[in-house]
């Protein structure tokens, strides 16, 4: 519990402070109870503000907005552009968010795993930023586009069906039979054998802590995979190359020296 006092100054205490009348006397003393509201003070011309934070926000002390209530997982607050004023428009953002999450994580881990393999010489793949230009022997690249469209197209639409009308790809007969399989627990996270083979969360309505746990690890990685873009653009090698470079020479190749050019 924080309680500003003026502008900026905070007094660290759970009793209630009310125009400056009444404040904890475990911590200030019994004769300094009212010293707030001695006559001249410079404290006793500034107001009072009283805020009880029953949840972390992004900026400690400040006060959310209302839309954001708490209830959605990772909510601390963040709105600073009003986008989530409009309750439909706030639900379509948080699948949004979610799925752009879940793509930064799969796409940070492949870099990685990828980069790593072909660092260390365990296998002969390309850097990441050429490995679409990479020809294949098993099809060619207007064949391998044309599949990844129509797989991509296909579980997108369904995801927007299900968003759109929730539960409804979950009825029997909507997916060859594959329903079960699949197991809808609401839109945004589907279940089943298939999408969820270590049965984690299955009462999703009670899994908050791994709704957390998922969306700060996907806002890490979106910031992460927005990092490798710009590295990859700025030294034209691969993550695993920038970080043994820095390793190498970690107070002369440095973030800042890169950015401006600076020769190692």
């Amino acid at each position: 519990m924080d309680i500003a006092v003026g502008r900026g100054f905070q007094i660290p205490t759970h009793s209630t402070l009310i125009h400056g009348k009444s404040i904890n006397r475990s911590i200030f003393g019994e004769s300094n109870s009212n010293w707030l509201g001695k006559k001249g003070s410079n404290l006793q011309r500034h107001w009072v503000v009283v805020k009880a934070q029953d949840r972390p926000t992004w900026l400690p002390g400040l006060d959310p907005p209302p839309y954001l209530d708490g209830k959605l997982a990772g909510d601390f607050g963040f709105d600073p552009l009003g986008l989530g004023e409009d309750p439909e428009s706030l639900k379509w953002y948080v699948q949004a968010e979610l799925v752009h999450a879940r793509f930064a994580m799969a796409g940070v881990a492949g870099i990685l795993i990828t980069d790593l393999l072909r660092v260390t010489g365990i296998s002969d793949l390309p850097v990441w930023y050429e490995a679409g230009a990479t020809k294949f022997s098993f099809a060619s690249t207007t064949t391998l586009v044309i599949v990844q469209l129509l797989l991509m197209g296909f579980v997108e639409t369904k995801r927007y069906m299900d968003f759109k009308s929730p539960g409804s790809q979950a009825k029997e007969g909507s997916f060859f039979g594959l329903e079960a399989s699949l197991e809808g627990l609401e839109p945004g996270y589907p279940g089943g054998p298939l999408l969820n083979p270590l049965g984690l969360a299955k009462d999703i309505k009670n899994a908050h802590e791994w709704k957390l746990k998922e969306i700060k690890n996907g806002r890490l990685a979106m910031v992460a995979i927005l990092g490798i873009f710009v590295q990859a653009n700025v030294t034209h090698v691969g993550p695993i190359d920038n970080l043994i470079q820095h390793l190498s020479n970690p107070w002369h190749t440095t973030i800042i020296r890169t950015l401006f050019g600076s020769t190692y």
